[in-house]
């Protein structure tokens, strides 16, 4: 682990919350302990913690009165519920309600272990999903409004309500799973569980049981029979983030539990069906993997059904002022600031840069702007070096349109405003460097040649 992750214990018994907290210091986190639920909720408030371990039974609030404020308040926190041999179903319920995963008492060792290293890791790889509130511009409480997110959008609208799986594609930290969340809450299948595996996370040799469960005395600490994620997502969505990292002997097995909706757990010999919709994704290329014979092609092609590319923050650069609106609001809040936006100067340096970490990238250069900065606007100065030296080279425009002071108008015309001017002087630099040639501006600019048109006819630009 490249820093030092935290560790959250919730139990009401002392010697359990001593043993727990030794145990963990020792594989070198950092780890703090509460004895109740309400405890649990002011913990979180006070740190930033990557990993909840929390008892079902607690006094107060018990563990699943804290798994639905938790799911609510701090949706990316992984949280594993401890539970006794009598209480599973009460923990596999809270799988289904988006617990990360559970474990029993007496603890195997081994077991707790590679169940919180798979929580921690699982928080260190997770992508950004930028989602705001309804009113925010963009459709599915995702932020953006370019032409190549439109298209994401109508794709999701045709598919959404259909048994039909879907690859996403798209470079780290684009929201791949904020894609596949949206399927899933505008499908029939929204009342259901939503289980999100990050394959990435998973060590190898642990991938089947994990996907599959496995029964009791399937291999050594298997103390009891445990669901897979397949099993639990039963009737709602399952979705495989990094596929891609799915060993290529795994790959045969996932194939038919796909194809057929039905498996056996390790160590079992029971047939399970199961009517999950399979959404994955990955950031690899998949056809590339294919030729190195890394990913079956057979898999490919079940997988491929409707694909959906997510567009790198370079490819739709007028959905950044959104993007900051966002971060700042959210930043205000987070460090109690009253920063208003960024100024023109650092604007255009925000413009020019070309995000290789994509949406994570910008919220983290906001947040240390923030941290920085005076209240009001921030300065070019404050932004990382790195940034302030972009070279302009993706085709920026000199000016953002930002030529309003407040007072003038207010924040969503002035950002509607900016954004329209923004996007014909792109499409106006993009059709220069391309003489006037639509189908090659398309390209150039990621999108199909029709929304290209529907631009371009919107913004009152002619096909030269």
């Amino acid at each position: 682990m490249t820093e030092t992750k935290q560790v959250l214990v919730a139990d009401d018994e002392d010697n359990l919350r001593r043993v727990l907290k030794a145990q963990l210091q020792h594989d070198g986190y950092e780890v703090h302990t509460v004895a109740d639920g309400e405890s649990v909720l002011r913990a979180l408030d006070e740190h930033h913690i990557d990993v909840l371990i929390t008892d079902l039974r607690m006094p107060k609030l018990d563990g699943m009165r804290v798994l639905e404020a938790v799911s609510s308040r701090f949706p990316r926190l992984p949280v594993i519920m401890i539970t006794a041999h009598g209480t599973v179903d009460t923990a596999v319920e809270a799988l289904k309600l988006g617990a990360f995963d559970y474990v029993t008492k007496p603890f195997d060792q081994t077991e707790f272990r590679n169940v919180v290293h798979k929580a921690a890791r699982t928080r260190e790889l997770s992508q950004a999903h930028v989602s705001g509130d309804p009113n925010e511009r963009g459709r599915y409480r995702i932020i953006g409004q370019s032409p190549p997110m439109r298209e994401v959008y109508d794709v999701i609208e045709k598919v959404a309500d259909t048994p039909s799986t879907v690859l996403i594609t798209g470079e780290s930290g684009t929201g791949k799973e904020l894609i596949a969340r949206a399927l899933h809450e505008n499908s029939a299948r929204k009342d259901k569980p939503f289980v999100s595996v990050n394959c990435a996370a998973i060590p190898p040799d642990l991938l089947e049981s994990e996907l599959f469960g496995y029964e009791k005395g399937a291999f050594t600490g298997a103390v009891t029979s445990k669901p897979g994620r397949f099993e639990l997502a039963n009737g709602g969505t399952l979705f495989l983030d990094e596929i891609a990292e799915i060993p290529v002997s795994m790959q045969v097995k996932l194939l038919r539990a796909i194809q057929e909706q039905e498996f056996e757990r390790v160590g079992g010999i029971k047939t399970i069906t199961v009517d999950s919709r399979l959404i994955a994704a990955t950031n690899r290329d998949l056809k590339e993997q294919i030729a190195e014979g890394r990913f079956r092609e057979d898999l490919y092609y079940r997988l491929n059904v409707v694909h959906v590319h997510l567009p790198p923050l370079r490819a739709r650069p007028s959905d950044i002022p959104l993007l900051l609106d966002h971060f700042v609001r959210q930043f205000n809040r987070k460090l109690d600031r009253s920063v208003t936006g960024f100024d023109d100067d650092a604007l255009r340096s925000l413009l020019r840069h070309d995000w290789p970490g994509n949406i994570r990238e910008l919220e983290n250069v906001v947040e240390r702007c923030m941290i920085f900065a005076e209240d009001g606007e921030v300065g070019a100065q404050y932004l990382t070096q790195e940034v302030r030296d972009a070279d302009g080279d993706a085709m920026m425009p000199s000016g953002t349109g930002l030529d309003v002071a407040p007072g003038e108008t207010g924040l969503k015309e002035a950002v509607r405003e900016a954004t329209l001017k923004l996007e014909r002087e792109f499409i106006s630099r993009a059709l220069e460097r391309t003489g006037g040639n639509v189908t090659h501006t398309a390209r150039l600019l990621k999108i199909s040649r029709k929304s290209l048109q529907n631009k371009m006819k919107e913004l009152g630009l002619r096909n030269s």
